[in-house]
């Protein structure tokens, strides 16, 4: 396998995304790994801290029902843009693939997490998923896709990601 294969399978960055673990090494401490505290104080996790709960983030699951230009990869592309200034999260990169004869799937990756989406425009229906974390607000997508699809027949179902895995200290 090459390096541009590599590349895409994400093997080799230098990135650090792949360490879980903050490994320590030392004369005195040979290869021991300290897991990391999320609660340190000091730590910006970007967790949530809403009435009572601690969660990593907001997923939602938003179902366009009957919409219109669920076919169009620049309406879509323009749709992530206004959900993502709407609201308030970070546009890092959109890649989106249009099908043939039809379909398009697609991501918008932010700072935040992402949104995503596959299409089947031959029934109207957009299946999207719109993950935020920190400060930004998922649910003022919802509105967001409503308008940019053309319909009032929109679902959302909402998932608090890592609830329950992190309390207050």
């Amino acid at each position: 396998m090459d390096g541009a294969h590599l590349f895409q399978l994400g093997i080799g960055l230098e990135t650090g995304a792949q360490e879980e673990d903050i490994r320590v090494r030392d004369a005195d401490i040979c290869d021991t790994i300290i897991d990391r505290d999320v609660l340190d104080a000091d730590r910006e996790d970007h967790f949530i801290r809403k009435d009572g709960r601690v969660f990593a983030g907001t997923h939602l699951i938003i179902e366009v029902v009957d919409g219109t230009g669920l076919d169009d990869e620049a309406r879509i592309q323009r749709a992530f843009r206004d959900c993502v200034e709407e609201c308030g999260a970070t546009l890092l990169h959109i890649h989106t693939h249009k099908f043939s004869p039809q379909g398009v799937s697609g991501v918008a990756v932010l700072a935040e997490s992402h949104i995503s989406v596959h299409t089947w425009p031959e029934i109207g229906y957009g299946a999207f998923d719109v993950f935020m974390c920190g400060d930004a607000e998922p649910w003022r997508a919802v509105d967001v896709l409503a308008r940019a699809f053309e319909t009032a027949d929109v679902r959302v179902k909402e998932l608090l990601r890592g609830d329950g895995l992190v309390t207050e200290g």
